[in-house]
């Protein structure tokens, strides 16, 4: 067989045949996983690290219903462990490239999958500012969800790192917990729309305008950040407890350009309501959909591209 000009070697063996491959082990994925199974599908899970997703990285979680306070590591143990009750996962297992056809195609470093369908929650990751003290700080003062993180902060000093919709959202939600937040932004001008322009203009939420971050002060945790003038070029530095960056996210969006997704400018898969995609059969939920990017609506979204599978599958709505 040829995938994509590339010629199959024995590594491509045939590992299964699934009524549907999960991409992804995050709390899409593994929500997709446990009600696909309940639903009757064959499935198994395809993760290149361990389960968890972005959420590991979270030291607490306290907007999760039913855990009033929970490490991210811990809760998506238990979500794994829940999952592990009704679908392979096969962890450590990075899938390489798909393709469609009669059945699709899963090429990954231990060999070969097909299905009849497929659910993408392969997720997305924060664009860093890659400077000294981020990645030491990171959960100990660097943040880069002010919706999970945001109440750690009330009454103290941050800053919010960004120009655009998710930067200013974050400084407004911020300001409303109690935060004393500025906005620290490398050009003269948002890019934000005009609603929350105003809105930041209204609360009195102070803006270093043509300003970067030049380090994270380091220890155990954040105590201030060297900021760094771009017109002047001075460098200060301004005591803060937390740091927000909403400079952008990236969606893990390369397998699904190979299935010719449709996607939004930012690289999002576009999904109905339903959490189907464009293309018959092709499911996707959680980050890499775009959305709200939270992990009860990441399990939402899961649950629900798994039950349109099924129905499609057993019924597929387009030749209705």
């Amino acid at each position: 067989m040829t995938i994509e000009g590339i010629a199959a070697d024995p590594a491509e063996a045939l590992l299964g045949d699934y009524d549907v491959v999960i991409l992804g082990a995050g709390p899409a994925g593994l929500s997709a996983g446990i009600y696909a199974s309940r639903a009757g599908l064959d499935c198994v899970i395809l993760e290149k690290g361990i389960p968890g997703g972005q959420v590991l990285t979270s030291p607490t979680i306290e907007n999760y219903p039913g855990f009033p306070e929970i490490a991210g590591m811990k809760l998506m143990e238990n979500m794994a462990e829940h999952a592990k009750m009704y679908v392979d996962i096969r962890e450590g297992e990075e899938v390489l490239r798909v393709r469609g056809g009669d059945k699709f195609e899963v090429i990954t470093t231990s060999g070969r999958y097909t299905s009849r369908a497929l659910i993408l929650a392969t997720g997305s990751y924060h664009r860093k500012l890659d400077v000294a003290g981020e990645e030491g700080m990171t959960g100990k003062g660097v943040s880069y969800c002010a919706t999970c993180d945001g109440f750690f902060y009330k009454g103290k000093e941050v800053i919010v790192v960004g120009g655009g919709n998710t930067a200013l959202t974050d400084a407004l939600h911020l300001w409303s917990l109690g935060c004393k937040v500025t906005i620290v932004h490398r050009r003269n001008q948002l890019r934000a729309d005009k609603h929350l322009q105003d809105s930041v203009v209204q609360h009195k939420i102070p803006i270093l305008w043509d300003t970067v971050v030049e380090e994270i002060i380091e220890g155990n945790e954040v105590t201030a950040v060297r900021l760094r003038d771009l017109k002047t070029g001075k460098v200060h530095t301004k005591p803060v407890s937390g740091v927000f960056v909403a400079v952008g996210e990236v969606p893990s969006s390369q397998l699904a350009a190979e299935l010719g997704l449709d996607m939004d400018p930012g690289g999002f898969v576009t999904v109905d309501r339903s959490f189907r995609t464009n293309v018959a059969f092709v499911y996707a939920a959680g980050d890499v959909s775009g959305g709200i990017r939270q992990i009860v609506a990441a399990v939402h979204g899961g649950a629900a591209a798994a039950l349109s599978c099924f129905e499609d599958l057993m019924n597929p709505y387009y030749r209705r």
